[in-house]
């Protein structure tokens, strides 16, 4: 604003040489100095307060009561972009005149020269100041307050969390003075505690009406893995992941996005209110009760297996509406399996209704109806005497237990496994998930199992071994086993016998050892037992008494023969009787008379 002062005409002033380009140059001089006296007397490097006279895009015009005006850039007056013709503001007087005569003026150090007093000040008082928003920095943003470049914490900003710090840069913003450092002259300001206030208010209000079951319209705030939190206009509440669908919901982006906005309601809260719980699928009806009322058991239903464990799979046939497969229901086999045997999350599958309890919500479904059991014709499948090939599930001590087909098992008991070698566990004979050939001994249909047979594929070698180990004839064997017992021979063609210590004992009395071949005689045969007793010593001890017993015949015979020669005449004199004298004598007589 200009301070010119009313000054009387010069009286002498010669109008007409003016006229003609010519003055006096006294009268001159002292115009000047006249002139020069209604002006402001202005230094360099003074700060004084000057007007704005007009602006542009590149710069500003202001007249400071000077003989010239000065002209300050467009840029510094960024904090400030209502900055108007008629605005009164400081400048800086760098120099009263450049080489063309202008006065050169600096707004942004005139700001700078008195920044830190109103800085300060500004703290005091609790004022609010305007700043420009320069760029970003690490942890938040660099503002210019009064020409100092102050620090804005990323958590300054605002009372919501802020993804995106570029979109505040160029921004003129209002803030508060939160901290000075006078030593280093640090200057941290805040946008938040603007707000803060103005929402605490409004938050007190908002807490004093809620009331559960209430509707309210509220902006999403954040999105986490266990649920959304929604901002109620200065009062977060939280949507759990549970409460978002009445379907299964893996991620909550997959139902809202931040910064939507979604009306909610109010489930419950705390005494204070400062937990607030809200619901978002309480807004539609559960969808239970929309399900189709003719659906029934026995019905067959599609759906996505939503969520797996081991003990069965949950499949959901329409949002919200779910039922369990429980593993035993996968498959008629009964082998203890997991559910991820048979399906996996996402899968799409088609399932039968087991049961349905429309009050309790609940549906069992199954899909192994979706196939005929087994069993029910099993007799005319597998009847007995029939040869299937089965594969080996498990292991007992007592035998093998094998599947013929899913859901179709059977035992082969350890007993049936060969006709001549002695198994005393199953895994010296086969191994799980081998392939075996089996023949139906016999069906336990209300246990759902099948007797099985391996060895019944052949005939029973024991029939012919009944002719060829009769007892007491002899075979050669090999001692392939020494026990406490006895031992264990080896006959050839895979049957054995077996020999106790004392039969086993050599004519030199030596004891028969591991690995040696020697005649054995068979004194046991038993064919349903399917045992064979052996004994080597029986042969020299049978032919040493067979020896003994023909010495003795012949020592016998002997005697006998010596008893027949002398003995018997001396018997003969010494038994003659009074009858043989008389038979004599009659003959002595006919004997003489004929001569």
């Amino acid at each position: 604003m200009s301070n010119l002062k009313n000054i009387a005409p010069i009286e002498d002033f010669d109008w007409e040489a003016y006229e003609n380009g010519s003055t006096n140059t006294a009268s001159k001089a002292e115009a000047e100095k006249a002139y020069d006296a209604t002006l402001n007397s202005v230094n360099s490097n003074d700060v004084v307060d000057g007007t704005v006279i007009s602006l542009n895009k590149r710069e500003v015009v202001v007249n400071i009561g000077y003989k010239s005006d000065g002209i300050i850039p467009t840029s510094e007056f960024r904090y400030n972009p209502d900055l108007k013709v008629g605005d009164v503001i400081e400048v800086f007087i760098e120099n009263q005149e450049d080489k063309k005569g202008q006065l050169i003026l600096s707004h942004k150090k005139a700001r700078a020269a008195r920044s830190w007093d109103r800085v300060n000040e500004a703290l005091e008082k609790d004022e609010i100041v305007k700043g420009y928003v320069k760029c970003r920095t690490k942890g938040g943003m660099i503002v210019d307050v009064f020409g100092i470049e102050a620090f804005l914490p990323g958590s300054q900003i605002d009372v919501k969390p802020i993804r995106d710090y570029d979109v505040f840069v160029g921004k003129n913003m209002e803030f508060k003075i939160v901290k000075i450092n006078q030593e280093f002259r640090n200057v941290v300001v805040s946008h938040k505690a603007l707000i803060e206030a103005e929402l605490e208010a409004q938050k007190k209000e908002i807490i004093g009406k809620l009331e559960k079951g209430q509707i309210l319209e509220g902006t999403v705030k954040n999105i986490t893995s266990y649920g959304v939190f929604i901002d109620l206009g200065g009062v977060d509440g939280l949507i759990h992941i549970t409460d978002l669908s009445w379907g299964r919901v893996s991620d909550p982006k997959e139902v809202v996005e931040l910064d939507q906005k979604i009306n909610v309601v109010i489930l419950d809260f705390d005494d204070e209110k400062k937990r607030i719980a809200l619901g978002l699928k309480q807004l539609t009806p559960h969808p239970w009760d929309a399900l189709d009322a003719n659906l029934a058991v026995g019905d067959h239903v599609k759906g996505k297996v939503v969520v797996m464990a081991d003990y069965g799979a949950f499949i959901e046939i329409a949002p919200g509406v779910e039922g369990l497969i429980h593993v035993s229901e996968m498959s008629w086999s009964q082998h203890l399996r997991s559910a991820q045997d048979f399906m996996k999350v996402g899968d799409e599958i088609e399932a039968v209704v087991l049961t349905l309890d429309r009050d309790e919500r609940k549906m069992s479904l199954g899909i192994k109806q979706l196939k005929a059991d087994p069993w029910e014709e099993i007799e005319a499948k597998y009847p007995v005497g029939s040869q299937h090939t089965a594969k080996v599930r498990n292991f007992t001590n007592f035998g093998v237990f094998v599947e013929i087909e899913e859901g179709v098992d059977g035992l082969i008991h350890i007993s049936d496994l060969s006709w001549t070698r002695k198994v005393k566990h199953p895994s010296e004979f086969t191994q799980i998930g081998a392939t075996i050939d089996v023949v139906v001994l016999e069906i336990d249909k209300e246990n759902r199992r099948l007797s099985l047979g391996h060895k019944q594929l052949e005939a029973n070698p024991w029939d012919q071994y009944e002719a060829d180990y009769k007892v007491d004839s002899i075979h050669e064997g090999k001692i392939v086993q020494v026990l406490d017992k006895g031992a264990v021979i080896s006959l050839g063609e895979g049957i054995e016998g077996f020999a106790t210590p004392k039969h086993l004992v050599k004519e030199d009395g030596t004891q028969a050892t591991l690995n040696e071949v020697l005649s054995f005689k068979v004194i046991e045969f038993n064919k349903d037992s399917k045992r064979i007793i052996l004994s080597h010593s029986r042969i020299h001890e049978d032919a040493a008494r067979a020896e003994a017993r023909a010495e003795r015949k012949a020592q016998n015979a002997a005697k006998k023969a010596r008893r027949e020669e002398t003995p018997t005449i001396q018997n003969q004199a010494a038994s003659t009787t009074l009858g043989d004298i008389d038979a004599l004598a009659a003959l002595k007589a006919q004997l003489e008379g004929k001569k």
